[in-house]
C-alpha cells in the first residue's frame, strides 16, 4: 500500500515538472516573439527618424494589441537596441454605438468620436495638464488614419488613477481616456525629464497589428 502512494506521489510530480517545464517553454517562446516583433517596429521606427530628421536617441511604441491591463507602452532605446521603460496606457472609450471595450479598442481619426488614433505622430509642445501631473504634450499625426489629433486635442498624458504596474487580468476602465494615449504618473514624469531636453521631435508611434 505504501509503495503504490509513493509511486503515485512521484507520478504526480513528474507530470507536475513537466507541466511547468512546458509553461517556462512557451513563455520563453513567446517573450522571444514579441522581443522580436518590437525589433521590427524600433527598426522601421529609427528609419523614419532618420528620414525625416527627428530624433534618434528614443523613440516611444505603444502596442494596442496587448491587454490593457499589460505593459504595452514602450519607451526604446535606438543606441542600445533595448526598450528601457514600459508603462500602461489607456486607449480611447468612444462613444454611442462605437465604444471600445477593455478587450476590444476601436480607434478613429474622427473628431468627438472619443477613439484613440493609430499611426506615428510627432510629439509637440508641451503645456499644462488638468490631468496626472499637470503637464501634456501635443501630438501632431503624420498619417490619414492620425492627422486630425491636433485638432481633436489628443495629447500624451497621464492620470493618477492609472496604476504604475500592470493588473492583468483586468483591464484599464474605460472613461481613462478620450483618445489620447494616457500613461501612469510616473511613466509621464519620466517621459516628461526626457523630452523637455530634446532638441529635435520624438516619434510617438501606436499601432495594432491585428
Amino acid at each position: 500500500m505504501l509503495k503504490s502512494i509513493l509511486a503515485f506521489m512521484l507520478l504526480i510530480v513528474i507530470i507536475s515538472c513537466k507541466e511547468n517545464s512546458s509553461n517556462s517553454n512557451n513563455k520563453e517562446e513567446i517573450e522571444n516573439e514579441f522581443s522580436e516583433q518590437i525589433k521590427t517596429k524600433a527598426t522601421e521606427a529609427l528609419n523614419f527618424c532618420k528620414e525625416n530628421n527627428f530624433n534618434t536617441e528614443f523613440c516611444i511604441l505603444v502596442d494596442m494589441t496587448i491587454h490593457s491591463g499589460k505593459n504595452r507602452m514602450f519607451v526604446y532605446n535606438f543606441e542600445n537596441n533595448e526598450i528601457v521603460k514600459s508603462a500602461l496606457c489607456a486607449h480611447g472609450s468612444g462613444k454611442g454605438n462605437k465604444k471600445s471595450t477593455g478587450a476590444t479598442p476601436l480607434f478613429s481619426n474622427e473628431e468627438g468620436s472619443l477613439l484613440s488614433s493609430i499611426g506615428k505622430f510627432k510629439i509637440g509642445a508641451r503645456s499644462y495638464s488638468q490631468f496626472g501631473i499637470n503637464i501634456h504634450y501635443k501630438l501632431h499625426g503624420l498619417e490619414k488614419t492620425n492627422d486630425n489629433a491636433f485638432k481633436r486635442i489628443v495629447v500624451l498624458h497621464s492620470y493618477t488613477p492609472v496604476s504604475s504596474t500592470e493588473i492583468y487580468p483586468f483591464h484599464l476602465p474605460m472613461g481613462f481616456s478620450h483618445g489620447c494615449p494616457v500613461t501612469d504618473d510616473q511613466m509621464m514624469t519620466y517621459l516628461d525629464n526626457k523630452l523637455i531636453k530634446t532638441e529635435k521631435p520624438v516619434l510617438l508611434w501606436i499601432y495594432y497589428d491585428k
